[in-house]
């Protein structure tokens, strides 16, 4: 109906055009008046005509809207694993794999004081908290050493994908610890260091076949330290190669059965790869809000051939970690380890897996009983601090081992972080440590730890 009315003012406008010369006759007098009005007449229809041609135009750029509208609810939704750039990262995968990149930079420096003599200049003790480093029974040279590195700046790769069903991933992981890779490759030029492999491993589904953490190891238990370990005796601390199998909660796992074993009544080690069995993990894990809780389990084969003995042995550990939220602020992390002939799973090989009797062919077992608790509390989103202790304890023959090896290690760690945004972390951390030897004899070392830390 909207549409007839200026019709019919229109039909209006032209009768009274029409009519206009007559009525000028008879009426010469309102002759202005007439004009005026059909003047005004003519100025309402072209008003209305506008009106109409711009209601249509309107109508007209409403339904193009909404067909492009319909065109694009048709259309099928962006794929968010869609490469961003023209051809394939990884040209020579499977297709539609991921490509992703991370690590971070991390500068460290500290000055370290020990009461027994020197850590020897560098070693891995003066790089990282190493309680197997400690000096025991030297003089106290009342000095204080310093460090700076980089060295345990870390970058990883990773492809992922789905082939048939199947989910895939290729990691690997470096870092720089991995000692001078030229003649001048000291702090004295260039501060050179090369390459070392941290992880190396695919999994397929349920299963992982390479380089990677030990199944007896949970690192989602480790503290938020600023040294590379922080409370490293009380830790089970091993990465190798290993075929695992993940179902749920539970992990089963084959691994390296290195052994390393010290000589009858020595301080020397030896390293050997000559055992036949591979070490055999299984761990559980429960997770939720709370935090998580972990059980894991350990058996392997000692092993140790030469060209005239051939000595065997046994082991077996049980290792209890986990993690306890109390608020959104604090939280206690923790793990407890022990058993026999499993050294080198705990505090970077602190006791031997074993020693070996006079002539060279049995292996007695080491025990080990080693453990940390880990508070951590957050001050507000940018300062966070953690105070840990740590110990281990050994359980030496002594008719085999001597009383040179180590009887124990303890430390306290007390650190500050500050992320003045994220991904920067600047901390500084306190550090005491104190290793005895089963002679009695023991040495202290005092250690302030700082680092600058951005990941990426």
């Amino acid at each position: 109906m909207a549409t007839n009315a200026p019709r019919k003012r229109l039909a209006l406008a032209m009768t009274l055009a029409l009519l206009a010369p007559g009525m000028a006759m008879a009426q010469t007098a309102k002759e202005k008046e007439l004009e005026a009005r059909i003047a005004q007449l003519e100025a309402q229809v072209q008003a209305l005509i506008g009106a109409q041609q711009q209601q249509q135009a309107s109508i007209v750029d409403t339904k193009a809207l909404l067909d492009q509208v319909k065109v694009a609810q048709a259309a099928p939704a962006a794929d968010p694993a869609k490469s961003i750039q023209g051809t394939p990262i990884l040209t020579a995968g499977n297709p539609n794999g991921r490509f992703s990149f991370g690590g971070f930079i991390k500068v460290d420096a500290m000055a370290t004081d020990t009461n027994a003599g020197e850590i020897a200049d560098g070693s891995a003790g003066r790089m990282f908290y190493l309680p197997s480093a400690i000096p025991v029974g030297g003089a106290d040279e009342s000095h204080v050493d310093t460090d700076t590195h980089a060295q345990f700046s870390r970058f990883w790769f990773a492809a992922d994908g789905e082939m048939q069903g199947h989910k895939t991933r290729a990691y690997l992981e470096f870092d720089l610890f991995g000692g001078g890779s030229n003649q001048i490759g000291n702090e004295a030029a260039t501060n050179t260091h090369a390459l070392a492999l941290r992880q190396a491993y695919v999994t397929w589904d349920k299963w992982l076949a390479g380089q990677a953490w030990s199944n007896f190891q949970d690192t989602a238990a480790l503290p938020d330290a600023v040294d590379f370990v922080g409370p490293t005796e009380g830790t089970t601390f091993v990465r190798q190669t290993q075929l695992r199998y993940t179902s749920g909660a539970f992990s089963v796992s084959l691994e390296n059965p290195q052994t390393v074993v010290t000589a009858y009544r020595s301080t020397t080690r030896s390293n050997s790869d000559d055992g036949v069995m591979p070490d055999v993990t299984a761990r559980w894990t429960r997770k939720g809000e709370w935090g998580h809780f972990s059980v894991a389990g350990l058996a392997r084969q000692l092993r140790y051939e030469t060209a005239t003995t051939s000595a065997d042995g046994s082991g077996f550990g049980v290792s209890v970690s986990g993690k306890y939220n109390i608020g959104k602020n604090d939280d206690i992390r923790y793990m407890l380890t022990g058993g026999q002939g499993i050294g080198r799973y705990v505090g970077f090989a602190l006791g031997a897996d074993g020693a070996l009797d006079a002539t060279g062919s049995d292996i007695e077992g080491t025990g080990v009983l080693a453990g940390f608790v880990a508070w951590r509390h957050v001050f507000d989103p940018k300062l966070r601090g953690n105070l840990m202790f740590s110990r281990a304890q050994l359980d030496n023959d002594t008719d085999w081992t001597g009383f040179g090896v180590t009887r124990s290690a303890q430390s306290v760690h007390a650190n500050l972080i500050y992320s003045p945004f994220p991904k920067l972390d600047i901390g500084a951390e306190l550090i005491w440590g104190n290793r005895e030897v089963e002679s009695g004899a023991d040495g202290d070392l005092r250690r302030l730890h700082t680092s600058v830390k951005y990941s990426f």
